[in-house]
C-alpha cells in the first residue's frame, strides 16, 4: 500500500497532551455539607446540658461502679450489688441477652443448688452452660473480691427478684464454701458444675 502523506500544515497527533498541574478545589456542595456537619456537632455540644437524660448515655460515676463496702455488722444491698457487678450482662430485667449472656429470671442455676450458685460467683465459669434449654458459650468473671454478706446478698436478690420465689443465702454459706475451695480456675462449663452437685 503506498505511503500516504498528509498535506503539510495538517498536524499528525501520535500522543495525549502533556500533563499539566492544577487546582481542583473541593466541589461547593461537599465543603457545605462538611460545614454544616462541623456546626451542627458544635451547637449540640454547646447548648446540650451536662447530665441529660438516663437513656441518653451511662451516666455512672466510679463510686458507683465500685459500689459500696459493706462494714462489719452492716447487711449488705443485693440489689445495689446486682445493679454494680451483673446488671451490664444480665440486664435489670434479669432475661439477660439471648445467645449471649444467660438469664437469671427463672434460671434453674439460680434456684437450684445453694452451694453450686455460690460457687459460681465465687470461681467464675467459663465454656459451655445450658439455661432453660438454650446453651451459652462465654464467659462469667469469679468475685473474689466481694465480701461473704455482699455474695450472699446479691444471690438472695436474684433468687427472690422477677418470677423466682426461692429462699435465700445466708452469709455462712459463702464463708463456708470460700474456705472449702481450693480452686484457683473457673467452671468449665455446666457439666463440671453437675459433678459438684454429685459431690456433695
Amino acid at each position: 500500500m503506498p505511503n500516504q502523506l498528509k498535506p503539510r500544515g495538517v498536524a499528525q497527533q501520535r500522543e495525549e497532551a502533556e500533563p499539566s498541574e492544577r487546582s481542583q478545589p473541593i466541589p461547593m456542595i461537599v465543603a457545605a455539607v462538611t460545614l454544616a456537619v462541623v456546626l451542627c456537632g458544635v451547637a449540640y455540644i454547646l447548648l446540650s446540658e451536662s447530665f441529660g437524660p438516663a437513656n441518653l448515655g451511662d451516666r455512672r460515676t466510679l463510686a458507683d461502679l465500685r459500689g459500696s463496702v459493706v462494714k462489719a455488722g452492716q447487711s449488705a444491698d443485693g440489689q445495689q450489688i446486682f445493679n454494680t457487678h451483673c446488671v451490664a450482662c444480665h440486664q435489670a430485667t434479669g432475661k439477660g441477652l439471648p445467645g449471649v449472656f444467660p438469664p437469671l429470671d427463672g434460671s434453674e442455676w439460680v434456684n437450684g443448688d445453694e452451694r453450686v450458685l455460690a460457687n459460681i460467683v465465687l470461681h467464675g465459669i467459663t465454656g459451655e452452660i445450658s439455661v432453660m434449654g438454650q446453651n451459652y458459650k462465654g464467659a462469667m468473671p469469679p468475685f473474689p473480691q466481694l465480701g461473704d454478706a455482699e455474695l450472699a446478698a446479691v444471690l438472695s436478690h436474684l433468687r427472690g427478684a422477677w418470677s423466682n420465689k426461692s429462699a435465700p443465702l445466708k452469709a455462712e454459706l459463702m464463708e463456708k464454701e470460700r474456705k472449702a475451695s481450693t480452686r484457683t480456675t473457673p467452671f468449665t462449663g455446666g457439666e463440671e458444675l453437675k459433678a459438684l452437685t454429685a459431690a456433695k
